[in-house]
Parts: C-alpha cells; sequence; structure tokens
C-alpha cells in the first residue's frame, strides 16, 4: 500500500501511534540515559550504542506485519520489502546516525538533562533548514516565527551556559557537552530530511513495514559505528566492573542499558513514522514539543536547577510551538474553504454560444 493510498482513518491511527512512541522516547530516553551517568557510568561509546542497539526488537513487528500480509496475499508475500537503492540510502543515514548518538550521548553525561532537552530544542531550526534545501519544504510566516523564536530560545541558554554546571565538574567540560549536544542537534536536524528524501527518491512503493526496515538498517548501522567505537576504547572489558561498582547495584545497571535500549527505539520508530505519515518537519517539531514534559521530568527525578535564563528559554519555545501549530490550523482550515468553493463553483459552459 502506498503512502498516498492510505486512508483516513489508517493514516490517522498511525499518526497517533507514531506520537505515542515518540513521546515515550523522546522524555524517557535522556532521562535513563543520565540515570546511567549519574549513578557511577561513564562510558560516552556505551551510552551512544544504547540509542539503536535495540535494533533487533523491530523484528517482531515485522513478523507479524509478514504472516498478516500473508493472509491476504499468499505464497507471493514479500519477506524483505527494501530495494538496494533504498538500502544504499539508508545505511549511510545511519552512519551519521552512529556519530550523532556519541555526540548526544556526550551532551546527556555532562550536562543537566532540563539544559539538554532546551538545546535539542534547536534541532527544529537544522531540520527547517535542510528540509528547505533537500525536499523543497514549504513555510509560511507561522512556521518561520516558531524557528526564530527556538533558535532565541537556545541563544539565551548559550548565553548563560555554566550557570547549571553540575557540582565538580570543570566548566571546560562543560562547555564541551554543550557544544555537543548542539552538535546532535544540528546533525539530527540533518537526518531528517534525509529520510524524507529517502521516501522521495525510492523507486518503490513506501509502506509502514519499509519503514521499519530502514528503521533497522540505520539502528545497525549506527550500532556498528558505536561498537567499533567502543572497541577503540576499550568499553567492553571495563562494563563487568562498572555493573559491579554501579551504585544502584550490578542488576539495576543491567536493567538500565536493557530498557535504554528498548525506550530509544520507541523514539526513533516514533520519528520516522511521524516523517512517513506528515513530514520531517512535523517530525521535528513534535521532538521539541514534548520539550517541557521532559523539563519537568528532569526537575522531579533528578533535581535540575531552573534558573531564570531557562524559563526565559522556555517561554520562547512554547511561543514557537503555539505559533507553528496555530499556522498549521490557518492553513487547514484554508486549504478546506478552498476545496468547498471549488466543488460548489458551478460548471461553465467552455461552448461558444451561436
Amino acid at each position: 500500500m502506498e503512502i498516498h493510498q492510505l486512508s483516513t482513518p489508517l493514516r490517522g491511527a498511525l499518526l497517533v501511534l507514531s506520537c505515542l512512541l515518540l513521546a515515550i522516547g523522546n522524555c524517557c530516553g535522556p532521562l535513563i540515559i543520565r540515570l546511567y551517568f549519574v549513578h557511577g557510568g561513564n562510558r560516552i561509546w556505551l551510552s551512544s550504542l544504547l540509542q539503536t542497539a535495540g535494533w533487533p526488537i523491530i523484528l517482531f513487528p515485522l513478523t507479524i506485519s509478514y504472516f498478516f500480509r500473508r493472509k491476504s496475499e499468499g505464497n507471493q508475500t514479500k519477506l524483505i520489502f527494501m530495494n538496494l537503492q533504498v538500502l544504499m540510502f539508508a545505511a549511510p543515514i545511519g552512519t551519521l546516525a552512529g556519530f550523532c548518538n556519541y555526540f548526544s550521548g556526550s551532551g546527556i553525561g555532562h550536562l543537566p538533562v532540563s539544559t539538554v532537552t532546551l538545546i535539542f530544542s534547536t534541532q527544529l531550526a537544522f531540520v527547517a533548514f535542510f528540509a528547505f534545501v533537500l525536499v523543497r519544504q514549504k513555510f509560511t510566516p507561522y512556521s518561520v516565527n516558531a524557528v526564530v523564536l527556538l533558535t532565541m530560545g537556545a541563544g539565551v541558554l548559550a548565553m548563560h551556559a555554566g550557570s547549571d554546571r553540575p557540582s565538580g565538574e570543570s566548566k571546560k567540560t562543560y562547555v564541551l557537552g554543550f557544544v555537543m549536544a548542539l552538535a546532535a542537534a544540528a546533525l539530527n536536524g540533518l537526518i531528517f530530511p534525509l529520510i524524507e528524501l529517502t521516501y522521495v527518491k525510492a523507486k518503490q512503493a513506501i509502506t509502514y513495514s519499509l519503514v521499519m526496515e530502514i528503521q533497522m538498517v540505520m539502528c545497525f548501522a549506527a550500532s556498528v559505528i558505536c561498537t567499533l567505537g567502543m572497541i577503540i576504547n576499550n568499553d567492553f572489558k571495563v562494563i563487568p566492573r562498572e555493573a559491579r561498582e554501579y551504585q544502584l547495584g550490578e542488576t539495576k545497571y543491567y536493567m538500565v542499558l536493557v530498557w535504554s535500549c528498548i525506550i530509544w527505539q520507541f523514539y526513533v520508530l516514533g520519528a520516522v513514522g511521524l516523517i512517513f505519515c506528515a513530514s520531517s518537519l512535523f517530525s521535528g517539531v513534535m521532538v521539541t514539543v514534548l520539550l517541557p514534559i521532559s523539563e519537568v521530568l528532569a526537575v522531579i527525578f533528578f533535581h535540575d536547577k531552573f534558573q531564570a535564563e531557562k524559563s526565559v528559554s522556555l517561554a520562547l519555545c512554547l511561543w514557537g510551538f503555539v505559533s507553528y501549530f496555530y499556522g498549521e490550523l490557518k492553513q487547514a482550515k484554508k486549504n478546506s474553504r478552498q476545496i468547498k468553493e471549488s466543488e460548489m463553483s458551478p460548471t461553465t459552459d467552455q461552448h461558444p454560444a451561436p
């Protein structure tokens, strides 16, 4: 079933499902990675691997999808949808995602979660820029205003970088974490439009099963990059000792690793699902919309400081959200009105009068 053939109810259901998955992954992913660092973990490449290592989980829904399709299609059912061209797109994107994992892992490891989430909000500006360049994304004054406000919000935070530096952490380490988090936002802002470009350039029908296959290939490629980083950094030799010394206990150490893998897969599947159902810009907006929830959770669970500059930054971000969705609502009403006027307008006789 091609994307333009999706029925409205099915498309709506996939959109809601993707939003739910993204909400779980985007809000809980940084928290559980921070939990790893706060209680004694310090391996950046390991935290990077956790963000994509759960890719085998996708085999379960793909298997269910295969048997469901086989009931209607019979023995002619394809086991794998992806052709070579899509594979050649997905693998390099996954490689970029591997480095993005490292940057975001470094940011989360050195900064409070509330600060990291505000920095990650700049991702929308990068998504907007690359979406315009790569897939010719159309903008309205409201969407432009949203991007500007979100960028200003991160700028306010940057001017006061270090005011919430964790105790015992050097300013140099804090600044490095800030730069790494910003680099992750920029790289992720490139990855979203590249995924949408893959859908556009693919010479085959884009189905939700194919979307899951693309996610699996991307996560596998990213995991390879992170695994190589762990090998070079001797992380595998350190993990058993780190588990024994973990403040919450060895069992909970491994539980943190496992749940990190699961939760981050929710994020990835939600993001690529929204790109499939809508656009890369909409997916970027939804990632940023979840920022206030991440902020509240970080303050509750990790007792992050919430100074005046964070309040200003958050206010600008929320203003940007409202601007974007108000513009989308106005555009939807305008399109609906034009469709009704077109249907109601009488058909004129094009033949000349005798």
